[in-house]
């Protein structure tokens, strides 16, 4: 039995899955598939696919496995390595969206390096690479390659200067675009004011234009919903209507609430009441329209 780990990263990692159901279509691979794909969606008929699994239910599949075939997750690996198992491991990349950055090359590096690991890349023959890996003889584990990879570790975090952005790289582009859709609004509502439309009819397609400004900027550089169907777009995008027609009746009651009936400042009442807009169109997005 071939066991492959994903990880639990947001990020989707199809490629590997796309590359072993190929092979066992040629009939280059006959044995027995069992998947951990964590939030990577799949389907296949040749494979047993898990989201997510017990710890007890991970380590028999381990213990199980002839072989694993692993992202360049540290913990992963190392767990495979302690239990003596032949391992074939493969990086997620930025270049594809399945990582943040390419530190996982830099991981599987190091462990090949050290003769615990095969690697395989996009150049190679996966199939040719388990016949290898059957003959493969893996260098023991010593207690010492914990100390390894804590090194590793901190050398990737202080190497990797871009980190903390990544870590909160969807709210800070969130916020981001929050701010030009602001604008948006003001400059679209002038323009249309300038051509002398009405105040009704220019605040709202003002509205409009920067709800639709909002809705692809969040699709393609927040959130990176990777959804290509034009019905599934368009119902996407009218649930993002939706959802800030919502919130703006919610803006709308939460100032009547706080200025004409608790009687507090107009404009202290209108910043309150957009950090709640911000957050609840934030989860909004997140949770149901562009939800992964």
């Amino acid at each position: 039995m071939i066991l492959v780990i994903l990880g639990t990263q947001d990020k989707q990692f199809t490629r590997i899955l796309n590359v072993i159901d190929n092979e066992i279509k040629l009939g280059n691979i006959k044995d027995e598939i069992i998947v951990q794909a964590g939030q990577t969606k799949y389907s296949s008929n040749n494979m047993k696919i898990f989201d997510f699994l017990s710890a007890p239910e991970f380590n028999d599949l381990i213990d199980r496995a002839d072989l694993i075939i692993t992202h360049g997750g540290v913990g992963s690996i190392l767990t495979a390595i302690k239990k003596g198992k032949k391992i074939i491991a493969v990086a997620r990349l930025a270049k594809y969206k399945e990582h943040h950055n390419d530190h996982q090359k830099q991981i599987i590096d190091e462990f090949k390096k050290q003769g615990y690991i095969l690697e395989y890349t996009e150049n190679d023959n996966l199939s040719d690479l388990i016949n290898k890996a059957k003959k493969f003889k893996q260098k023991k584990f010593v207690s010492n390659t914990d100390n390894m990879i804590k090194l590793l570790e901190n050398y990737i975090d202080d190497s990797d200067n871009t980190s903390w952005f990544h870590k909160y790289k969807e709210v800070i582009l969130y916020l981001f675009f929050g701010g030009c859709t602001t604008l948006v609004n003001i400059v679209s509502f002038a323009f249309l004011r300038y051509l002398c439309f009405s105040l009704l009819i220019s605040n709202i397609f003002a509205w409009i234009i920067s709800v639709l400004f909002a809705y692809f900027t969040n699709k393609i550089f927040v959130f990176e919903s990777n959804n290509k169907s034009l019905k599934k777009s368009i119902k996407e995008c009218l649930n993002f209507f939706e959802c800030r027609i919502l919130s703006l009746l919610f803006d709308i009651g939460f100032i009547y609430l706080l200025v004409d009936i608790l009687s507090c400042n107009e404009i202290i009442s209108k910043v309150i009441s957009n950090v709640f807009v911000i957050v609840i169109n934030y989860f909004f997005s997140k949770l149901f329209i562009f939800k992964k």
